[in-house]
């Protein structure tokens, strides 16, 4: 009876102990890691972030690019203290990496505390404005008709832009042969010469380029017309229940504690509520999309889990 009157006050001691943790986070600056090259959205996203989560905290917040990108720069979080004052935002590209790699050096759900999801973008199906495809479902039917003929450029094989591109294929039934290249650059360039004859990409990039009279836009992969972009028809129009939206999200070492997390999933909720924050999102294409922590934890999971399927269903090669 003692040992177990013993082992419930350190039981309630630890969970009273929590709250008090809470309370003297932060004491120091925090940082956010972000796994991409400075200038893009998730940068972008973050400096936004950071400033508000820094006022609201009475802690400054720096955002850092780390030397690597990709799985090394997710990895350094993962093997990080979890001590809060280390984050990093996530990608829509961390759950598709994990459905085509090899290996991993982390486990993505158990080695990460995801916070909330941040905002949210569709991918585009975009062609030239001379093309003579005219719709999504124009170019459905070219493909069905040409098999392996009809081309959509994107970026690298196990990408986002890839695999969308696939699950295209897999819900039509097409043969849409994906192009890989290294950059936008070079696929708008190809696109308007007449060598390629679509291009998937993020919204973040390709709203500013249909604005612009560059391109011209298909189709969203969001389940219904985009907020921001609602002259543009969603690929569900013409295949009901496509959906994929690609995301930015908040997350800290795995074992952070729970106290912390809940404290950041408070402020950043709080801080996508702000106007101005919805306005300046909205320049990159995209949307406020607060969650719990566990709504976060099972939109990876499953993002992951459907991506996987596209990955053993069309044979895309491991890497």
């Amino acid at each position: 009876m003692r040992m177990l009157s013993r082992l419930l006050a350190g039981a309630l001691a630890a969970v009273l102990a929590l709250p008090a943790d809470a309370e003297q986070w932060p004491s120091r600056g925090l940082r956010i890691l972000t796994g991409t090259p400075p200038g893009g959205s998730p940068d972008f996203v973050s400096r936004l972030l950071a400033e508000k989560l820094g006022d609201r905290l009475g802690q400054p917040v720096l955002v850092e690019h780390s030397a690597s990108t990709g799985v090394a720069a997710w990895n350094a979080v993962a093997k990080s203290p979890p001590d809060g004052y280390l984050l990093t935002m996530l990608t829509g590209a961390f759950s598709a990496r994990a459905a085509v790699a090899k290996s991993l050096p982390y486990d993505p759900i158990r080695d990460f505390a995801f916070v909330s999801l941040v905002s949210g973008y569709p991918m585009v199906v975009a062609t030239a404005p001379n093309s003579p495809i005219n719709s999504f479902a124009d170019l459905i039917a070219r493909a069905k008709a040409a098999p392996f003929s009809v081309t959509y450029g994107m970026n690298l094989p196990g990408s986002v832009h890839h695999l969308t591109g696939e699950l295209i294929n897999v819900e039509a039934g097409t043969s849409l042969r994906g192009i890989p290249y290294r950059g936008n650059t070079q696929i708008v360039q190809d696109l308007l010469g007449g060598r390629l004859d679509v291009m998937i990409e993020t919204g973040t990039i390709a709203f500013a380029q249909i604005n612009g009279g560059t391109l011209r836009g298909l189709a969203v992969s969001s389940r219904k017309r985009f907020a921001l972009e609602p002259d543009i028809p969603a690929i569900a129009e013409t295949l009901p229940g496509f959906e994929v939206m690609s995301w930015l999200g908040l997350a800290a070492p795995g074992g952070t504690s729970r106290a912390i997390v809940d404290r950041l999933n408070w402020e950043v909720r709080e801080i996508l509520k702000l106007p101005d924050i919805r306005d300046k999102l909205a320049i990159v294409g995209n949307i406020p999309m607060p969650s719990t922590p566990e709504q976060m934890h099972d939109h990876i999971e499953q993002d992951a889990a459907r991506w996987s399927r596209i990955v053993d269903l069309k044979g895309i090669e491991k890497y």
